[in-house]
């Protein structure tokens, strides 16, 4: 066994030519439609097979039920949204387990394959890689404002459909390029999800220009409306990140966006430069049309700080 890095998911090799990958993640409720919610817990769980370069085979219901404060009815909804998620992927629902609980939580664990010799790892990122985005960010500040009711039905559906949105098309695409790492955003934030994909060679160079984030998340920044985990990703990773940010710059004094912690967020691609142009086209033609180049990746030369992420 090799518990090295930190990668996304499990992988188990079954034969030389088949792998197993397994994960499992659950969520509490970010929306207020029922069937949404289960459509971005599930896709936020299934995600994780996408960002190892797997296909989803099969799932099993995970569901902490508050049957206190929400009806049957409602269960039943989360369910049917997952249902409908695993089935786009291609997967199939094999069972699940539900349990008391007084707080609601739902999510999957998730089975896929993979061949072993193609597994993307998140920290495999080589220099001269330049780094794509799929999906934008600030999806935590954006649901902390939803739950205080703050937020408009436009903003409140804009939100729900980028977090819903299963991150296979991106990764059945990247497969033909040359991916020399992969991860995808999730609770740690966008700069706590890159400082996994640092090894001992590289540093990585952001652009924040080049982000894409949900504009209408800046309002909410600025009147400190921001969730919790973003905070300690913040504390946790921030003596990693040099900030050098110019007065024009989107994340200026808003620099906790970048360590927002997101649900469902995109795959960030590790690739050689000349590759870049033909994936963002692909994935563009696809639909995903928030990709983007965000950074590149550079040797290592200065051993003796511990700042490994500079965004200018």
């Amino acid at each position: 066994m090799d518990f090295r890095g930190n990668e996304d998911a499990g992988v188990y090799r079954l034969t030389p030519e088949i792998a197993l990958v397994q994960t499992a993640d659950f969520i509490t409720p970010v929306v207020n439609d029922p069937y949404v919610y289960g459509q971005i817990a599930a896709a936020n769980a299934l995600s994780d097979v996408y960002a190892m370069g797997g296909i989803v085979k099969c799932a099993l219901n995970l569901m902490m039920w508050d049957s206190c404060r929400i009806p049957q009815e409602y269960a039943s909804a989360i369910l049917e949204g997952g249902l409908s998620k695993i089935k786009e992927a291609g997967g199939v629902l094999v069972g699940g387990h539900t349990v008391s609980d007084s707080e609601q939580k739902y999510g999957l664990s998730v089975s896929g394959i993979i061949n072993p010799q193609r597994i993307w790892r998140n920290n495999g990122a080589q220099v001269g890689d330049v780094l794509v985005l799929t999906k934008p960010i600030g999806m935590g500040v954006l649901t902390t404002a939803l739950k205080a009711n703050m937020l408009d039905s436009k903003v409140a559906d804009k939100i729900s459909r980028i977090m819903a949105a299963l991150n296979r098309k991106a990764c059945e695409i990247a497969k033909d390029f040359d991916i020399h790492a992969c991860t995808d955003i999730t609770g740690f934030g966008l700069l706590g999800h890159l400082s996994e994909m640092l090894n001992p060679k590289i540093n990585i160079h952001l652009d924040s220009q080049s982000i894409p984030l949900v504009e209408e998340a800046i309002e909410f920044a600025k009147m400190g409306i921001i969730p919790g985990g973003s905070c300690g990703n913040e504390r946790a990773i921030k003596h990693l990140c040099e900030f050098r940010l110019k007065s024009d710059s989107k994340f200026r004094d808003l620099e906790i966006l970048l360590f927002d912690a997101q649900t469902s967020g995109g795959l960030v691609f590790a690739l050689p430069q000349g590759q870049v142009k033909m994936l963002l086209e692909r994935l563009k033609e696809a639909g995903i049309e928030s990709a983007q180049m965000i950074g590149v990746v550079e040797s290592r030369v200065d051993t003796l700080t511990q700042v490994r992420i500079f965004v200018e």
